[in-house]
């Protein structure tokens, strides 16, 4: 399980500093397409997280001799050992992949809203209400979370 934490943390922490470089004027001047550079970066970045979680997941089961056994102290032990950080990892995945979302819709409509509002200054009311709309997926990957974490 520490294995897994510290790839897990080792891809947080690549993903905080290609942020910084890619936020430096000098590196984004040299690359031809930061379209590209961007969606590679976060498609690596994301086949990394699942990777690394699908190994947490595997982590959490003991070997394949306890589901051999017949005994019932040996299957409620094996039951214990996966309940008990299932949860957790569902309720981490509920908010990360939530915000992700979220953070890929606010994008999308504050970019169309800014449009909007540039053309009809009139149109502002509307577009926060949508900006508002994509939020409100963070909010309820949080809820779902808390509930799971409230069964805990």
């Amino acid at each position: 399980m520490f294995v897994s934490f510290v790839l897990m943390s080792l891809v947080v922490f690549t993903t905080i500093v290609l942020g910084i470089i890619f936020n430096n004027k000098r590196v984004m001047e040299r690359v031809n397409s930061p379209v590209k550079v961007g969606k590679r970066t976060l498609g690596i970045n994301m086949v990394s997280l699942f990777s690394f979680m699908t190994f947490a997941i595997l982590s959490l089961i003991p070997d394949g001799h306890a589901f051999a056994a017949t005994t019932s102290s040996v299957a409620t032990s094996v039951t214990a050992n996966i309940n008990h950080g299932l949860p957790y990892i569902g309720a981490g995945l509920s908010t990360g992949l939530a915000a992700m979302g979220a953070g890929i819709g606010v994008g999308i409509a504050g970019a169309s809203g800014i449009g909007a509002v540039s053309e009809k200054p009139d149109m502002l009311g509307r577009t926060l209400i949508y900006v508002g709309l994509a939020e409100g997926v963070a909010i309820y990957g949080l809820i779902i979370s808390i509930m799971i974490l409230g069964r805990v």
